[in-house]
């Protein structure tokens, strides 16, 4: 089913539906058409009953004659007039005198008027209806009977009958063919989309699917799919400036490794200038191998799979552990970590991807900035936000905003090295968390923070 194009399917559950009403519908204007013709000869019969009832008592006019009126057809309708003994006493032509009561009918009878029908009668080869009521006629009791054969009825009900056995299939056939020019002119739209769609590359950004202006279900796919090709186009884009970014940080020390590689070979005179060039060039594989790593771990972070550990964590040891790393960097600079030693605050989360995000905030501040490191914890709601501020000169305000992008790197942070992805892989540790990160110019110098759930 799942093979058959959409148009042919909404054409075929059109018609089905429409089958069903069709055949609902004839059943019922059927069985309402029969039930009305037998009400119709019902009362009838007792229009008749009633008129006979009067000849009964004149000696002188018979069934026969009563019975031979303009309105009834000639053997179709018959009566007979029948004793308590079951004597027909008299009767129309067709019936010859032949009872159509039995004993217990006939017993019923005398007692109340009753109704029922015959599948024959004597004369007639046609099913019947008849109405037998009591009579009196010089004292004594009688029973009249009254009839008429359904041919009528039936005739009338097989008309009907050939009449929605023509008009339903033409119906039908007319409801499925408007169901599937309906389906197409609704699919139209989808099927230009469609076509639009296949001839969207990415050579030829800023491509949109053509939106039907129907103000239905089809305007609002087509509106989704063109934002959704615009989410597209700016993950491209920004997966392209990755690329390129990229490639240009590492296009810098391959090329200083090559080249201090093909010095050692032609001008190294000494071991001692040899051991210096085999130094710097093991600086330079250092420097790769940190910027691989940092580049995995935001690849990794993109895609939802940063691995954590989380465990319920003291701030004040974690803000410990990350100022020891850089005591001896920090006096030699003449530049103090000054922490400040929260009480009670826990928090959740991975000790090693914390230590890691709050190292190159620590870094960045030894890096960039000037005066004393401030190390702190505070909370905040729900939230734990953990601080690293300098007395420098601070963000740029124009920097605030990419501040935290990978590759972004403001003009004074330009000429000091760095890939610019410190901040980067501080967002995706803070957002493997569940939490966020954050950069403001302080009062004087910069505070970037992180902030991640507590343990409540």
């Amino acid at each position: 089913m799942s093979r058959i194009p959409i148009r042919l399917r909404v054409a075929a559950a059109f018609a089905i539906a429409m089958a069903v009403v069709l055949v609902a519908s004839g059943w019922y204007l059927y069985s309402s058409l029969g039930d009305h013709l037998s009400h119709a000869l019902d009362r009838e019969l007792r229009v008749r009953a009633d008129d006979l009832t009067a000849v009964v008592d004149d000696p002188d006019a018979t069934l026969e004659s009563a019975t031979n009126v303009p309105s009834v057809e000639r053997g179709e309708s018959y009566a007979e007039l029948v004793a308590a003994d079951g004597t027909v006493i008299q009767s129309t032509r067709p019936l010859r005198g032949t009872p159509i009561l039995n004993r217990l009918e006939l017993r019923r009878a005398f007692r109340d008027q009753t109704m029922g029908s015959r599948a024959t009668v004597p004369g007639l080869d046609e099913p019947s209806r008849y109405l037998a009521v009591p009579v009196t006629r010089d004292g004594t009791r009688y029973v009249l009977l009254v009839g008429a054969t359904l041919e009528n009825r039936a005739e009338t009900l097989a008309s009907l009958r050939d009449q929605l056995l023509v008009a339903g299939p033409v119906a039908l056939l007319v409801a499925t063919a408007a169901g599937y020019l309906l389906a197409g002119l609704s699919l139209r739209p989808v099927d230009r989309m469609r076509r639009r769609a296949a001839s969207i590359s990415a050579e030829r950004p800023g491509e949109r699917l053509p939106v039907p202006h129907t103000r239905d279900e089809l305007e609002r796919l087509g509106e989704t799919l063109n934002e959704m090709l615009e989410r597209l186009e700016e993950a491209l884009a920004r997966e392209r400036s990755f690329v390129a970014d990229a490639g240009h940080e590492l296009r810098t020390p391959l090329a200083l490794l090559r080249t201090e590689l093909e010095l050692a070979l032609r001008h190294s005179g000494s071991a001692d200038e040899l051991h210096e060039a085999v130094q710097r060039s093991s600086q330079e594989v250092e420097r790769l191998a940190q910027l691989a790593e940092d580049l995995l771990l935001l690849a990794r972070s993109h895609g939802g799979g940063l691995p954590l550990r989380v465990e319920p964590l003291d701030a004040s040891d974690l803000l410990t552990s990350v100022a020891s790393r850089f005591e001896w960097r920090a006096q030699g600079a003449g530049r103090p970590i000054v922490i400040s030693q929260p009480d009670g605050i826990r928090l959740q989360g991975d000790k090693l991807r914390l230590e890691q995000a709050l190292a190159n905030l620590v870094d960045n501040a030894l890096r960039y900035g000037e005066g004393g490191v401030r190390i702190s914890a505070r909370t905040a709601g729900a939230m734990v936000e953990l601080h690293v501020a300098d007395e420098g000169s601070g963000f740029p305000p124009e920097f605030l905003g990419r501040a935290f992008e990978r590759f972004s790197r403001h003009d004074h942070g330009r000429s000091r090295g760095g890939a610019g992805l410190g901040l980067a892989i501080v967002r995706a540790i803070a957002e493997a968390h569940g939490g966020s990160a954050h950069a403001a110019p302080g009062d004087t110098g910069a505070d970037v923070w992180l902030s991640v759930p507590g343990v409540g």
